[in-house]
C-alpha cells in the first residue's frame, strides 16, 4: 500500500505537471527551430508572441463568456483559440513584411535578425501590457477537474489523491494531435517538402523552381499557430501574465538547443526532457522516501536538490552541458 502511494505521489507531483508543462515547451521549441531551420535566426521574441496570442484568445474568451457561449464541460477558450491563431498570423505575416524581410532581402547575418527580433520582443511586450495589463489574468473557466483528490481517495483507499484538472488532458491531447499534423505536413506534403529543401540547401532549392516567399509565409502561419497554441495551452493550465512568457524563452530555447536546433522532432523531446528535468530537480521528497524505506530510516529533510525558486536554473545548466560537449543536440541538428 505504501509502494503505491509513492507512486500516485510521483504521478500526481511529477510526471502529469511534467508531461503537461512538456507538452507547453515542445510547442514553443518547435516554434524556435522551424525559425531557425527555414528563416536561419534565433528568435528572440518567441515568448513574447507566445503571450501575444495567448492575450487574443483571452479577450475573445471574455467575449464568448459575456455572450453566454461555453463548450460545458470543455473551457471556452477552445472557441477563442481558433480566432487567436489567424490574429497571432496576421500580427507574424505584418512583423516579417515590415522588419524581417528588410534583413533577410539584404543578405543580413543570422547575429543582426536575432538582434532585430530582440526589437520585436520589446514592441510586442509593450503592446500586451498596453491591451491587457501586466497582471495576472485567467480564463475563469478552464480550472475544471476530472479527477479530484478527495475522490481518488475514496475510490481507492489510498493516502494520497491523485488530481487531474481538464486543462492537464486537453494540453497533452492537443499537442500530439498538432505535433503529429506538422510531421505529416514536413513529410508528406508538397509544400513540407518544399520547406525541407528549403531548410537543407537555398540556392538548390531555389534552381529547382521553390518560390522562397511562400516558404517563408507558410513558416510563419505555422509558427503562429504553434505559438498561439502553446502559449494559450500554458495559461489556460496556469495563468496568464506577460513576464511569464518572457521567462519561458529560457526553457524553450534549452528545450529546442537540447533536441538539435533545427530538428523538430528533436525539439518536441527536447520539451519533456526540460520539463521532467526542472520538476524532478526541484521536487521535495520527502514524503516519498517516507512511504518506501522503514521507519527508522525516514528523512527528516525535505530531500530535495534545488529549490523551486532556481527551476530556471536548471533549464539553463542543461543548455550549457549540451553546448559544451554536444553542441547538436540530442539529436542531430539543423535536420527539417
Amino acid at each position: 500500500m505504501d509502494f503505491l502511494n509513492a507512486i500516485i505521489l510521483l504521478l500526481n507531483y511529477i510526471f502529469v505537471p511534467a508531461l503537461t508543462y512538456g507538452s507547453q515547451l515542445a510547442l514553443g521549441a518547435i516554434f524556435v527551430t522551424l525559425i531557425y531551420g527555414i528563416l536561419r535566426f534565433a528568435n528572440f521574441a518567441t515568448g513574447d508572441m507566445m503571450s501575444f496570442g495567448t492575450m487574443v484568445a483571452i479577450l475573445f474568451t471574455w467575449y464568448f463568456q459575456s455572450l453566454g457561449l461555453t463548450l460545458g464541460f470543455l473551457p471556452t477558450a477552445l472557441l477563442a483559440i481558433p480566432i487567436a491563431v489567424i490574429f497571432m498570423i496576421l500580427y507574424m505575416l505584418t512583423i516579417d513584411k515590415f522588419v524581417f524581410s528588410y534583413y533577410r532581402i539584404k543578405k543580413s547575418p543570422p547575429v543582426q535578425l536575432a538582434m532585430v527580433s530582440i526589437g520585436v520582443m520589446f514592441v510586442t511586450q509593450a503592446i500586451v501590457r498596453i491591451i491587457i495589463g501586466p497582471f495576472d489574468r485567467r480564463f475563469f473557466d478552464g480550472e475544471k477537474f476530472i479527477i479530484k483528490a478527495n475522490q481518488f481517495k475514496e475510490m481507492t483507499g489510498l493516502n494520497e489523491g491523485l488530481t487531474i484538472k481538464s486543462t492537464q488532458v486537453i494540453t497533452i491531447f492537443i499537442t500530439i494531435v498538432v505535433v503529429s499534423l506538422l510531421f505529416w505536413f514536413l513529410n508528406k506534403t508538397k509544400t513540407g517538402k518544399s520547406m525541407r529543401a528549403y531548410s537543407d540547401n537555398e540556392d538548390l532549392a531555389l534552381l529547382s523552381g521553390i518560390d522562397p516567399k511562400r516558404v517563408v509565409m507558410i513558416t510563419w502561419i505555422i509558427a503562429g499557430i504553434l505559438a498561439t497554441i502553446g502559449g494559450a495551452l500554458y495559461g489556460l493550465d496556469k495563468s496568464f501574465k506577460p513576464f511569464t512568457y518572457f521567462n519561458n524563452m529560457l526553457p524553450i530555447f534549452a528545450a529546442a538547443i537540447v533536441g538539435g536546433i533545427g530538428n523538430p522532432f528533436g525539439a518536441f523531446l527536447g520539451g519533456y526532457v526540460i520539463a521532467f528535468s526542472e520538476i524532478l530537480i526541484t521536487y521535495a521528497y520527502k514524503k516519498f522516501f517516507m512511504y518506501i524505506l522503514p521507519e527508522s530510516m525516514e528523512p527528516n529533510s525535505l530531500i530535495q536538490l534545488l529549490s523551486t525558486d532556481y527551476k530556471f536554473a536548471v533549464s539553463f545548466t542543461i543548455l550549457v552541458i549540451v553546448l559544451l560537449f554536444r553542441p547538436s543536440g540530442i539529436f542531430k541538428g539543423k535536420v527539417l
